[in-house]
């Protein structure tokens, strides 16, 4: 039977790290594949449990988590409504809740191999880590950026320092959602470390790129500079797939679009990979 059981952990700041397991009950061995949602994003956003679903069904054990300043609270776990802790983010914050995650799992299931699945911003974490974790054994990036700092406007990082904060727009609610310049400062003060190139060129376990080529959020050619870093990489076009893959939210379908579909096939065959 399939189950998903819940977790909290302690996260970055004063915030805390909510994540649920999705898996069948009938198996002993699972690998687990911890997905990390983008930028304003959430663990239960539209098609994502239907997702962990279709995993566990395959033998794979599917965490997924929101970041400690998604904005996403366990009171509204289906909206982003706690905007200080969205203003306050950053990608430092990120990575450690990342890296709280990675270690729970490591140490629930110590003889399990981990995967990693990151989407949009996501993707920039997970490569991030796939390429200085030993603990993880592959990685899959759907719709990636490749640099943090596309995630704002160059001209807007003048006035943004300056004032402390800049808003950018929820394309589904049309609501205005507060930055603060700590992201901004967060990212300059590590742009080495933050560097997506970099990382994805030292990456030296399996790694699969999955990205559409009607994606107007982060455009079909990001894909291909990354696989460019990074030879050894998969690289595998989702024809007429937009950003989310045809997804939604709230999503009440009960099957995955179908472009979501051929991701999941896609990244099922490829972790599947001996």
């Amino acid at each position: 039977m399939i189950r998903k059981e819940q977790f909290i952990l302690s996260g970055a700041g004063d915030k805390t790290i909510a994540g649920d397991i999705t898996y069948d009950d009938n198996l002993s061995d699972q690998p687990s594949i911890i997905f990390v949602h983008g930028f304003k994003g959430f663990k239960d956003w539209g098609t994502h449990n239907l997702v962990a679903e279709h995993f566990a069904k395959e033998g794979f054990r599917y965490v997924k988590f929101n970041l400690s300043h998604s904005g996403v609270t366990q009171e509204a776990p289906n909206d982003v409504t706690d905007l200080d802790a969205f203003a306050a983010n950053t990608t430092s914050m990120e990575l450690k809740d990342l890296d709280t995650a990675i270690n729970y799992v490591a140490h629930t299931y110590p003889l399990e191999p981990i995967y990693l699945i990151g989407h949009s911003k996501g993707g920039g974490l997970v490569i991030l880590k796939g390429a200085a974790d030993e603990r993880i054994k592959k990685i899959v990036t759907w719709s990636s950026i490749a640099e943090f700092n596309s995630l704002w406007k160059k001209e807007q990082e003048e006035e943004w320092l300056k004032t402390g904060r800049i808003y950018v727009e929820n394309a589904r609610t049309k609501e205005k959602m507060p930055l603060n310049s700590t992201l901004l400062e967060d990212y300059n003060a590590h742009k080495e470390e933050f560097n997506i190139l970099h990382a994805a060129a030292s990456i030296n376990i399996p790694w699969l790129i999955l990205h559409g080529d009607d994606d107007v959020n982060v455009p079909f050619s990001v894909a291909q500079q990354l696989a460019q870093a990074q030879v050894r990489a998969k690289l595998q076009k989702i024809q007429g797939a937009n950003h989310v893959y045809g997804a939604s939210h709230p999503y009440t379908g009960t099957s995955l679009p179908p472009h979501l579909q051929e991701v999941f096939e896609k990244t099922l065959a490829f972790v599947k990979e001996k």
